[in-house]
């Protein structure tokens, strides 16, 4: 099902047995599994208001992103399109009203160029995909993705796992100010990893779990929580692409998260996420972190308790928001997650674009057009 070994309810730590070191590009498999179980399924595509794709794009280019050719990264994509563009149900609306998930961040589908050494597959690129809409960990510049989050460590089967885990959480004693789980990335200049982990070991308020190569403590989910668990703040600066998952395993453990580029977040999970980052979020500048303008420890001390307290009660209630329940188990009740805020936000989508091409507004090129300021640093 998409969500890797159990992790056992080690002394009593964890909620329920919902909970399994699930890998972080597993999203395909569990979403797929999670729409099997979604209650307006119709087998009549007429009826239908929106068409899931179940292509597990990020396994099959995943196979592929080293020393393979690009026609062996592009040969499913190619396959799949032209499958799709011969449905009776594509001609409804040519395919704006198909969308498919991806596992991995969407820059590993938007290859711009057919040399070898270039990264990714050209899947979204093709022209029948920018009809089509991409749900994925990492959305790209382009107005037909959209983020949804990562998969976290915890899948309930029932309402009351996640709400037990929502009260241990406001009750958690917080012993760290902050804290990061994480590798620097000293081969890159302009990314702010070793600064955070300076200033982090600096700092007696401060929890570093270390992930260099070969370091197990990252590989531990338990491990992870734990840390997570026991801090007010976790920070969560860009790796290798502007998102992380730590993001997710962070708010699901009730610490409010860091960020330091809107692109981690801010102009991503927006179906998810409240609209105003203030209330679930710190910010600060990486920019700030690159000119020794802003010292974490003393940013983050001079927010106010009551502000403190606001936000960690606004980080607690988004936790149903950002997790995946249990696809083995009977359908959650009266909690809404991550699934089903993704299919709502994409129904809505489709039927927008659907009025909009009954009043002879054609979406066109528009649909998939280039957004070139969205991760735009804000300024000052």
């Amino acid at each position: 099902m998409g969500l890797g070994p159990r992790i056992h309810n080690s002394k009593g730590k964890l909620v329920g047995n919902g909970w399994f070191a699930t890998n972080q590009f597993s999203l395909e498999v569990i979403f797929h599994n999670r729409m099997k179980q979604y209650r307006c399924l119709t087998n009549d595509s007429s009826l239908a208001s929106a068409i899931f794709v179940p292509f597990y794009a990020g396994l099959d280019v995943g196979r592929y992103l080293w020393d393979y050719s690009t026609s062996v990264r592009d040969a499913s994509p190619l396959e799949l399109v032209k499958w799709l563009s011969r449905r009776p149900e594509w001609k409804a609306m040519w395919g704006r009203d198909h969308f498919l998930v991806g596992g991995r961040i969407a820059w590993d589908f938007r290859r711009l160029t057919d040399n070898n050494s270039d990264w990714g597959s050209k899947l979204m690129f093709l022209p029948e995909s920018k009809n089509m809409t991409l749900l994925s960990i990492e959305s790209g510049s382009w107005n037909n993705e959209q983020a949804i989050p990562y998969p976290t460590y915890f899948h309930p089967s029932k309402d009351s796992e996640v709400f037990e885990w929502q009260r241990r959480m406001r009750n958690r004693k917080r012993r760290y100010l902050f804290s990061f789980a994480g590798a620097p990335r000293s081969d890159s200049k302009d990314n702010i990893r070793d600064m955070i982990i300076n200033q982090c070991r600096s700092s007696a308020a401060c929890k570093l779990v270390s992930c260099y190569n070969g370091a197990k403590k990252c590989d531990d989910p338990l491990n992870v929580m734990k840390v997570f668990e026991a801090s007010v703040f976790c920070l969560q600066p860009s790796g290798d692409s502007y998102t992380r998952r730590s993001t997710f395993d962070s708010i699901l453990a009730g610490c409010i998260p860091v960020f330091f580029h809107p692109g981690s977040a801010y102009v991503q999970y927006l179906w998810h996420f409240p609209n105003t980052p203030s209330k679930y979020s710190v910010f600060i500048s990486e920019n700030d972190i690159k000119d020794q303008k802003a010292i974490i420890n003393e940013t983050l001390l001079r927010i106010p308790k009551h502000q403190v307290v606001a936000m960690r009660k606004e980080v607690i209630r988004l936790i149903p928001r950002v997790i995946y329940a249990n696809p083995m188990a009977p359908r959650l009740e009266t909690v809404e997650d991550a699934f089903d805020i993704a299919v709502k936000g994409m129904l809505d989508k489709v039927a927008k674009i659907r009025r909009d091409m009954k009043e002879g507004k054609d979406p066109g090129v528009a649909f998939s057009e280039l957004n070139g300021r969205k991760f735009d640093m804000p300024a000052g």
